[in-house]
Formats: C-alpha cells, structure tokens, sequence
C-alpha cells in the first residue's frame, strides 16, 4: 500500500476543533514540477511551430525590416505601396507611438508576403524529381535544369538552418499516377513470370479494369489526394497493419542489432544506463525539434512526420481494428526482468537522470531477489499473440484494479527494456552466434517482450543490446537514425575502466517500483497459455541465418559502375532461382519520403531484365561479354524502377489504394483480385547505414553494425534483410519457416555466397578481357 500512500498529495477532514489538512510537500513538489515542465514543453511547441511556419524565413529577419521602415519613414522616405499611411488610416491616432506600430504592420505584411512566396516556391522546387535521374558516373554532366534548379534550392533552404519539421510545410503531396500508367507499368513487371497465355490473360483483365470500374475508382482517389496530406499513408496503417489480426512477433515486427565490434563494456547494468539515457536524449531533442532532418545529397529534405511517434506509443489491440496511441509525455520507462516488471523514474526534480544513476537504478532491479507472481512471467505473451484474443482479455480482464493501473503504466512508457538473463551477441570464433542473436531480438522467448510498444531495448548479461521495434508507427529509417544517433553518443561518452559509466551520484535517483498484478485467474491464466503457446508455435516454425560477407562490399560494387542496391538485388534473383529453380514476384521496400507523410513504395526487383541475366549466368554457353551486358542493363533497370518508386510512379501502392476504395464501394475487380492474389515469395529491404555523418567508418572503423532483419512474409518465401557496411563487409540476414519442404535459410545463405563470388570471378574476367584487348592494340 505505499505507493498507493504516495500517491496521495493531501488530505483533510472536519473535526471539532476546526479543519485538518494533511499534506505531503515531496509529492507536491512533484506535481508542480510536473505541470511546470508540461508547460515549458507547450511553450517550446508553440515557439517551433511559429518558427516552422516561417521557415525558411527567421524570426529575425521580421525585427530587422521593421527597424529599416521606421528608420525609413521617419526619414522621410516613401515606403513601398504606402503600406504605412494604410496602416495608420486604421489605427486610432498618428502619435510617434502610432507610427511604430503602423510601421510594425506594414513590416509584417511586406516580410509575410515574401516569407510565403518564398515557402511556396520552395514547395514548387521540390515537385522536381529529375535529380534523381541524373547519372552519377564519374565524368557525367548534369542537365543545365538540374543545376540551376540545385543553385535556388540551395539559395531557398540556406537561409536558416532547418529544425525537424521545418520542412514539413512545404513538402510535396504524392502524386497520384493515372491508371493508364499503373497498369502499363504492372504489365511490365508480371511478363517475365507468366508464359504467354497467362500473359495475355492478365493484360485482358487489366485492359477491362482500365475501361470500366477503374474510372469511378481513380475519381474518389483524385479526391483525396486533393483533400488528404498523403492518400496513401492513412489507408496503408490502417489495413495492412492495424486491421491485421496475426501476432505481431515475427509477422510484423522488425529487429535491430548492435555494433558488434565494439561491446566497449561487459556490464548490463552500465551498458543499459547509457543507451536509456541517450535514447531519452534523442526524444528531447525531438521534443525540441532541436533534430535536424535528414537530407537527400545535403539538399533534399525527408519528411520527419514518423518520428512524431518514435517514443511514448502503444499500439493497443482491439477485436475487429487495433489503434495506435501515443502520449504527449512520459517521465517513465518500464523494465522487465525474470519475468517481473518494474516502472523506472528517468526524470528527478525536473532533470534527465545521468547514465550513472540509471545505472544505478538497473543494478537494483538485477540485484532484486523478489518471484514473479503467477501468470507474470509469462504475461507479455498476450502481446505475441492472436490480436483478437488478447483485445478480448484486455478489455474484461485488465479494466480494473491493479491490472489496470500497471497495464497503464506500461503503454503510457517511453518505450520499454528487457533485461535478458542470458548471454548473446557476436562471438568472432562462432559465427552462428549472429543466428541466435537475431533469433533472440526477434522474438525472444515468446513471453519476455512487450510486442505492442514502439520498441523494446534487449540487454544481454555480456553486454550486447539489440531493439524489436513494433512496424506500424514507421519505417525502419526512423528507428536506424535513433540508433546511429546512440551508438555515437555512447562512444563520445566512454565507460570506465571497469566497465562503468563515467560520474558519480549525489542524491539516490528514484528507485525501481515493482508493478503490482492480480493475475490468479483461471480464465485469464488460460488465456496466457493460448497466447504463449500461439507464440512457441510461431517462433520454433522460424528459420533465421545472418550471414556477415567481408570478401568485398560497396567498394567492389562502384567499380563495377553499378549501384550497390541493384548489385544486391540482382544477386538475389540468381541466388532465388538457384535455390528454388524458378523466378517469383520480388519486394523491395523503397522509401517515399521526399513526399509529406509519406512511407514506402514496392519495388518488384524480377524483371525482364534481370531473368534474361539470370539465364545466362546459368547457361554454360554464354559469353562473358554477353553476360556482363546483361547485368549492367538489369542493374540500370532496377535503378529505374527505385528511382520511379521514390519519385511517387509506384504500381503497388496506387492498386492498393484502388483496391480499398472498391471494396468501400462493393465494386468486385478480377483484375484487383489476380493482383493481390500473388504472393511475395521473396520480400527484401535494405537497411539504412550512415544516414548521418556521424558514424564515420574512416574514424570508427570498428563500428560495424550488424543491421536487423524480419520474419518472411509468405509461408513459402523468405525474408531477406541487408546492410552494406563500409567498403567491404555486407551483412544479409534472411529467414523462412521451418515447416514449408522447400525452402531451406541455410541453403539459401550458401546460394548468396555463391553468387557473390560468381559474380566477383565474371567481373574479374570482364577486366582481363579487356586488359588483353587493350595490350593487343
């Protein structure tokens, strides 16, 4: 009962000697403070948005123009459009005073005028996506238009320096592309995987969805293009992830890995009391827009609205639809070790605890001998599984008392940590270690991981960390920027000798509270076991290998002239049809974000170009010449298909959207039907490294990012997850299921180092060829 004592600020009560108020000033102070920093923080969001409005004009810029029209027109100076004798007309006298403030208004009239003009046009630069399809060989020239159109952007946006969402404004909405377009394009893309009846069945299909229903369907789609930011984005969260009633672990939720070179301590206390505090870090700079946004060649701004949703968010299950929920502020985290929770303060008398005291607070959580109480070990295993059953259970078993209350306190967390009694990470003598470390971030056991929040923190008793980050709030960009941010922190700060963070504590910092539960229902403890064993069913189907490859890496791939990105997904077309003997419909995650709230784009890797590549590269007749034709064609092809995705010329998200407006209209497509009907058998994303100049590989050579992986989205498909990494190390982790006879992680693996060095020796032969010819003459 102390902490429900605690919670009580004061009390009073009549007796017959007056009044009797009893308070506590500690929980008082508490509460004060608490207002004061809400306060400070609504402050701090409305000066950010009064600057962002403005951008990418300053503040000061107003100042200095009304100092130059009063000096003006007391000069005797005539001001432009006689802004200043309208303004006093509507004033209500002429004194001095009168004609500052007159020269005030037409200040603010001339410098909103040209702030807006200049917003607008920015917008109207931005449009401009030619950029993108400039070749970047060494030698190139660029088009006259790109360069003057790069000399304004940079006039534009050098003003000021840019604040997170400073952008935001003036980004462009994404285009809708016409549904001649689309199925021109979706055409293209399914020919190399139909024969020639089939084909000429899908193109009958697609030309009678053109002529007919798709009018009336790109008719409501044009409205909300004109109406919403983004007329993709809020359909793509609510159907493909929020209406989706399979478990999150594994199907949806993504993981993260560490600097595995590095483990610069072998302390899990000290090692979570620095990475939670530079996490909150990262959120106060968010809060404080203090962030920079990330740009596209330092010129071309991203949209920052995901990260918006990086830290106090929960997404909360429901029965038909779960929704996504997120909390202005939090000053907790909550902490979950041998199957026990506790709620962490990381804020003391209106400051961000050091890493030393969180420190301090996790070792206390590590040295609690205290038992779980029954059914809390295993609780988090609702969160792993079916979404139906566990919104079910949460709304009759978990909408009172205690239940409540910490369940509460869990989703209102800024995010929350797992402090796993095991050892894992990477070991340089076992390089299996990485399956198992990806196996343990991506799933854990089943019940140690809250699945609904927007990340958990995985802590390993050696040392090594790691992230499962929940899918539907972003993409994996945001949360590989938070954690480049991190792991730079972390190696500007150190650690001790020892092994400790650096510091000391003066005052004890707020010390753990063990969340209480009331969990000793047979109902409820059964529905506990169906989710746990939903969980253990899923997670022992999964087939996870990492493979690190440090043969040759990105510094291979440029001079080879070809993009690493089309490098690596034409190796794993060849690696694909090796392993299955057959080519399959590819996705390959591409980012929209050069669009206002934008997220991802498909972009389908098989192409005709790409097969008639593959084909060669297994045809023991073709020429090395022929082959090394074929490839740079393919990779110039791919190159194409991302740059139209980035650009908003997609296929898939564009027929999705139509696919949802027949179905709000019960209008019934074969064509729509044959398209989402094919299953993505190889799903591939490529995880961001160096997004930001501050993981320089060339000053930190050993920090070396393992990158994260997913599980694979269709039950005979695989799940490939890469990193290029520096000049010379490629990381790809891939999965499947266990239970599906033909496809094999293992086997698949040895497919791609097998086609990495195929395709090293052809280029090597390529250049010797050559170099003959060249002697010859």
């Amino acid at each position: 009962m102390a902490e429900a004592h605690s919670a009580v600020a004061f009390s009073f009560a009549i007796t017959h000697d007056g009044w009797d108020v009893n308070f506590d000033r500690e929980v008082l102070y508490l509460v004060w403070e608490s207002g004061l920093r809400s306060w400070k923080k609504r402050l701090a969001r409305f000066r950010n948005s009064v600057s962002n409005g403005v951008y990418p004009g300053h503040l000061q810029s107003l100042y200095f123009l009304w100092a130059l029209l009063v000096a003006a027109h007391f000069g005797g100076f005539n001001i432009p459009f006689g802004l200043v004798q309208k303004a006093l007309a509507i004033l209500p006298g002429t004194s001095t005073m009168w004609q500052v403030i007159a020269c005030l208004l037409a200040a603010l009239t001339m410098w909103l005028s040209v702030i807006f003009l200049m917003r607008y046009l920015l917008k109207v630069l931005l449009m401009y996506k030619g950029w993108m399809y400039e070749s970047r060989a060494p030698g190139a020239k660029i088009s006259l238009k790109t360069m003057l159109w790069v000399s304004v952007v940079k006039v534009l946006s050098g003003w000021n320096k840019p604040r997170l969402y400073s952008f935001q404004g003036s980004l462009p909405r994404l285009p809708l592309p016409s549904v001649k377009d689309t199925m021109k394009r979706y055409l293209i893309s399914v020919r190399p995987l139909l024969d020639d009846e089939n084909y000429k069945r899908v193109e009958r299909l697609a030309k009678e969805f053109e002529e007919t229903i798709a009018v009336k369907l790109q008719r409501f789609l044009v409205l909300k293009s004109w109406w919403s930011s983004n007329y993709v984005s809020d359909w793509w969260e609510e159907y493909v992830y929020l209406r989706g009633r399979s478990p999150l672990m594994v199907n949806s939720n993504f993981y993260g890995t560490d600097a595995i070179l590095l483990r610069p301590t072998t302390s899990q206390a000290a090692r979570a009391g620095a990475i939670i505090h530079f996490c909150l870090q990262f959120r106060r700079l968010i809060e404080r827009q203090e962030l920079e946004p990330i740009m596209l060649q330092n010129m071309v701004p991203l949209c920052s609205w995901q990260y918006e949703r990086l830290f106090n968010t929960v997404r909360v299950p429901g029965i038909e639809t779960d929704k996504l929920v997120h909390y202005q502020d939090s000053t907790h985290i909550t902490v979950y070790h041998k199957g026990r929770y506790f709620k962490l303060m990381v804020y003391s008398r209106g400051r961000l605890l050091r890493p030393v005291e969180i420190q301090a607070q996790i070792q206390q959580i590590l040295d609690d001998k205290s038992q779980p109480v029954i059914g809390e070990e295993r609780l988090a295993a609702l969160t792993a599984g079916e979404r139906s059953h566990w919104a079910h259970i949460r709304q009759t078993m978990f909408n009172r008392g205690h239940n409540r209350t910490s369940l509460h306190c869990i989703e209102r967390a800024a995010f929350n940590v797992c402090l796993d009694d095991i050892d894992y990470g990477y070991d340089e003598n076992n390089p299996s270690s990485l399956d198992e470390y990806g196996h343990i971030l991506l799933h854990g056991q089943g019940h140690d991981r809250w699945f609904d929040k927007s990340f958990n923190l995985c802590f390993s008793k050696n040392g090594f960390v790691g992230f499962n980050a929940e899918h539907t709030w972003a993409d994996a960009p945001v949360m590989g920027h938070l954690w480049e941010y991190v792991i730079w922190s972390e190696l500007q700060h150190g650690y001790t000798p020892e092994g400790n963070t650096h510091g000391t504590i003066d005052t004890p910092p707020p010390p753990p509270i063990r969340l209480q539960w009331d969990l000793n229902k047979e109902e409820l403890l059964k529905a506990i076991d169906v989710s746990y064993n939903v969980a253990q069913s899923l997670l022992n189907d999964v087939d996870l290998r990492v493979l690190m490859y440090t043969q040759y890496g990105k510094g291979f791939m440029k001079n080879c002239r070809v993009s690493p990105d089309a490098f690596i997904q034409l190796l794993l077309q060849l690696s694909y049809y090796r392993d299955a003997g057959r080519f399959c419909l590819t996705y390959e995650a591409s980012m929209t974000r050069l669009f206002r709230e934008g997220r991802t784009e498909t972009v389908r890797s098989c192409t005709v170009e790409s097969t008639a590549w593959v084909k060669a590269m297994e045809d023991p007749n073709a020429s090395v010449q022929e082959r090394i034709e074929l490839f740079i064609k393919a990779s110039k092809r791919h190159q194409l298909g991302y740059q139209d995705a980035m650009a908003g010329r997609g296929i898939d998200r564009h027929l999705f959207c139509l696919y949802v407006v027949s179905k709000y209209l019960e209008l019934d497509s074969p064509f729509l039907q044959e398209v989402f009907n094919e299953p993505w058998r190889l799903s591939t994303s490529q995880t961001p490294h160096g997004q930001t100049n501050m993981l320089d590989m060339k000053k930190y050579p050993k920090c070396v990012c393992a990158g994260g992986g997913f599980g694979p989205v269709a039950d005979d498909g695989y799940g490939v997850s890469y990193m290029i990494v520096g000049e010379d190390t490629i990381f790809f982790h891939v999965s499947s299921k266990k239970s599906c006879p033909i496809t094999s992680s293992s086997n698949f693996v040895k497919q791609i180092e097998r086609s990495l060095k195929d395709i090293r020796d052809l280029f090597t032969e390529y250049n010797k060829l050559k170099n003959n010819g060249k002697n010859r003459k």
